[in-house]
C-alpha cells in the first residue's frame, strides 16, 4: 500500500507552550514522531503540517516533507483533527499524489517502541478494515459494563444497557481505550466519509510502559522521566 504519514504539529499551544518544538530528553518533541515514520519500511513519505516557521526548519532538517503552510484558521485550539488531515491530503491530490491510507502520528504521544509502528500497518493491511487504531486495555474497575449513567430521574444504569451487573471480575470481557499514538485510515474514508474510523475498526495494542499523553506540564514531566527509562 502506499501510505502517507500526516504528523501535525502547530506552533501554539496553551497546555505546554510551544510543547512540539520544545527539548524533551535532549530532542525536539516531533521528532519523535518524524524518526519512527522515517524508520517505518511501509510508510511511502511523511508530511508535517504546521503553521509554524520555526517547526517547519525543524521538520526539514530532520528529513520531512513541508510542502504548505498549514492555514490560520485550520492552526486553532478548537481545530478538529480531521479536517487537518483532509487539508494535507488534498494537497497532494491536487499535484496528482494518491495514498491507499494515512497514518496520523500524534506527537504528543511520542513513544512507541522499535518495529511497532510497523506492526501497525501490517495488521492493518491483514484485517484489510476501514481503520485501525492503537489502544490500551482498560483497568476492571472501569470497564463499560461496571459503569454507569443516570437515567432522567436520577437513577444509575448500566452504561452499556444490560439489566443485570456482572458479578466477576474474571468474566467482564476486555474493554479498551484509543491511547493516541497510532491512527491509520483508508484515504477514501477519510475524504469521502469524514470519518478516521470508518465502519470497521482493527487494534493494535500498545506497551503500557511507553504511555504518556502530553496536553499539560504534569504530561510533560512524565514523559520526560519516561525518555530517561525507555528505549526506542
Amino acid at each position: 500500500m502506499n501510505i502517507l504519514a500526516v504528523i501535525p504539529a502547530r506552533g501554539g499551544s496553551k497546555g505546554v507552550p510551544g510543547k512540539n518544538k520544545k527539548l524533551l530528553h535532549g530532542k525536539p518533541l516531533i521528532q519523535y514522531s518524524i524518526d519512527a515514520a522515517l524508520q517505518s519500511k511501509h510508510i511511502s513519505e511523511v508530511v508535517v503540517t504546521t503553521d509554524d516557521d520555526e517547526i517547519i526548519a525543524i521538520a526539514k532538517s530532520l528529513g520531512a516533507n513541508v510542502p504548505f503552510v498549514r492555514p490560520k484558521h485550520l492552526a486553532e485550539d478548537t481545530t478538529p483533527t480531521l479536517p487537518v488531515i483532509q487539508h494535507a491530503v488534498s494537497h497532494f491530490e491536487a499535484e496528482g499524489k494518491q495514498f491507499d491510507a494515512i497514518c496520523l502520528l500524534q506527537p504528543t504521544s511520542p513513544f512507541r517502541p522499535k518495529g511497532f509502528l510497523d506492526k501497525a500497518l501490517e495488521t492493518f493491511q491483514e484485517k484489510q478494515t476501514d481503520s485501525l487504531v492503537s489502544v490500551l486495555e482498560v483497568p476492571h474497575q472501569y470497564n463499560p459494563h461496571w459503569t454507569f449513567e443516570a437515567n432522567d430521574n436520577g437513577v444509575l444504569q448500566i452504561a452499556t444497557g444490560e439489566q443485570n451487573i456482572i458479578p466477576r471480575r474474571q468474566e467482564l470481557p476486555k474493554a479498551y481505550h484509543r491511547d493516541g499514538s497510532v491512527y491509520i485510515t483508508k484515504t477514501n474514508v477519510l475524504m469521502h466519509e469524514d470519518s478516521l474510523y470508518g465502519n470497521s475498526v482493527a487494534y493494535i495494542v500498545s506497551d503500557e510502559r511507553f504511555y504518556v499523553n502530553i496536553d499539560t506540564i504534569e504530561d510533560w514531566e512524565k514523559a520526560t522521566e519516561l525518555a530517561k527509562t525507555i528505549t526506542l
